[in-house]
């Protein structure tokens, strides 16, 4: 890299300062801050939605898979997100919206106390909060890898700057800042994956040959199936990421809470589906070409970077590595709203009501919040090592984790499952962590499906189960609560919801 590589890089983190003082302007209380006061068009909310889904590790842990396998990362990965989120545009992310409108929520957990109780909430909140610490500190060591090929500089310092960033805009912009910098990079993201495309076609001798690579490459490139990425693997992942992409995830709940009504939140959902469907063949390809350009790395994690170094004239290899740089701030930044909002707005109350009154929080507090999440993870993220590497925190532990999690905060919106109480929901959640701990740790020899799938199964089964064997009644609050998410309501409606909401928190 040169000069002009560095001032590509300074304007863009100009950029990103620009729209934070914008969105700041725009943050007056934690219900603009967290939810962006609910009226984040549908287009901006679906952008934002995509570009939060996922961060550099599809540059260095995913190109890895694309370099040494090929075409099977697309059909684990991307193409099972985007029937996901298609699935979810009817199913979830409209009732996300209505939630917030019919009662005032600003976190995704928030809901769970009158849904289930109060225990409930606060064990979901809690054990979200730990996994996603640490897989955030997993985003961070991917992009220091990055900045380390293109820059030199040391990981440690590469984690640094990349955080300092983050904490400027997480903390002062909120959501606002958040969706804003998300359309920006996504604009950048888009010139830099189309210019890597053209440069590989060009070493390759033409636009033609990118269609001819597979002809060239080892014919284990083409299978979609192959070790460990089994079809019990994809299938236990179309579960996981139906549950983590629809909400589960908690930041990317967050995008469908801001839209002002469940149409927008839906709207938003299928574009996010349409992006995820397409876009990534744009990204992946330069990656499976990487073999023909690069063969016998030592380190695949490397080759994207490597490619854009080698392939790209300066000032465009500066332009790559901000694409890249920017998915890991988008993330880590949303993740981090989520974060603080759960622990203002579910877990700050629930711990100590006194000095936290559930249903209010401080602006003040948020903002602290938001900085001493994102310092832990960076100081995760210099000892990822120590959890297996960017890949094991991604896929094994976020994998064999996040469904315990999610599937009482998801399911628990659906009127089918509306039988499945507090009960079934802790209970799932015991038996899924519990199962993942064995696979993980006490039955080595297990394979990588089993060890994904087997957590999420066993927990989604004992709440349906744990539901339909339930002959007490639903209590009258749930019944309302879920039959007044089935459809979008005129305002005055929404705002008798809000009142009657309030009024039983309180009591």
């Amino acid at each position: 890299m040169n000069v002009l590589d560095y001032a590509v890089m300074a304007l863009y983190a100009l950029m990103i300062v620009a729209i934070t003082l914008w969105a700041m302007r725009k943050v007056g209380s934690t219900r603009d801050f967290f939810a962006a006061g609910g009226k984040m068009p549908w287009w901006l909310s679906g952008v934002s939605h995509h570009m939060s889904g996922y961060s550099a590790a599809v540059f260095v842990a995913y190109a890895a898979v694309a370099y040494n396998m090929g075409i099977t990362i697309y059909f684990w990965w991307a193409f099972p997100i985007a029937i996901a989120v298609l699935i979810g545009s009817r199913l979830f992310a409209p009732r996300w919206a209505r939630l917030r409108i019919y009662m005032n929520i600003e976190s995704p957990m928030e809901y769970l106390a009158t849904r289930y109780n109060l225990p409930t909430q606060m064990v979901l909140a809690w054990s979200g909060v730990l996994l996603k610490t640490f897989d955030v500190g997993a985003k961070w060591a991917a992009i220091a890898v990055i900045i380390n090929v293109f820059t030199g500089l040391d990981p440690l310092i590469g984690i640094c700057v990349s955080g300092a960033l983050s904490l400027f805009y997480t903390v002062m912009g909120g959501l606002w800042a958040d969706a804003c910098n998300d359309f920006g990079q996504f604009v950048v993201q888009f010139v830099a994956a189309i210019v890597m495309v053209v440069a590989v076609a060009v070493h390759l001798g033409g636009f033609a040959e990118l269609f001819t690579i597979w002809q060239r490459l080892p014919p284990t490139h083409t299978q979609i199936i192959q070790e460990p990425y089994s079809i019990g693997f994809i299938l236990a992942y179309f579960v996981i990421y139906t549950l983590s992409y629809n909400g589960g995830t908690w930041n990317l709940a967050q995008r469908f809470i801001a839209a002002p009504a469940g149409r927008d939140a839906r709207k938003a959902a299928r574009l996010s589906a349409a992006l995820y469907l397409i876009w990534p063949l744009i990204l992946f390809w330069p990656m499976w070409a990487a073999p023909l350009l690069f063969p016998n790395l030592s380190d695949p994690s490397r080759s994207y970077s490597m490619m854009a170094m080698e392939l790209l004239p300066n000032g465009l290899v500066g332009l790559v590595l901000v694409a890249m740089f920017t998915h890991t701030l988008s993330m880590t930044s949303s993740d981090a709203n989520a974060i603080t909002a759960v622990v203002t707005r579910d877990i700050l109350p629930g711990m100590l009501p006194k000095h936290f009154q559930r249903g209010k929080s401080s602006l003040l507090v948020a903002r602290l919040t938001a900085f001493i999440f994102i310092i832990t993870t960076l100081v995760i993220a210099m000892n990822a090592s120590h959890f297996g590497g960017v890949l094991s925190l991604l896929i094994i532990w976020f994998g064999g984790l996040v469904g315990p999690i999610s599937i009482p905060m998801l399911l628990g919106l659906l009127p089918a499952f509306r039988r499945s109480g507090s009960a079934a929901a802790l209970v799932s959640w015991a038996i899924g962590v519990g199962t993942f701990f064995c696979v993980k740790f006490v039955f080595t020899d297990v394979s990588t499906a089993t060890v994904v799938a087997a957590p999420v199964m066993s927990s989604l089964v004992l709440f349906v189960v744990m539901g339909w064997l339930r002959r007490a009644p639903v209590r009258p609050e749930v019944d309302q609560l879920l039959n007044a998410l089935n459809q979008d309501q005129d305002a005055p409606a929404a705002q008798r919801w809000a009142h009657k909401s309030n009024v039983s928190q309180e009591g």
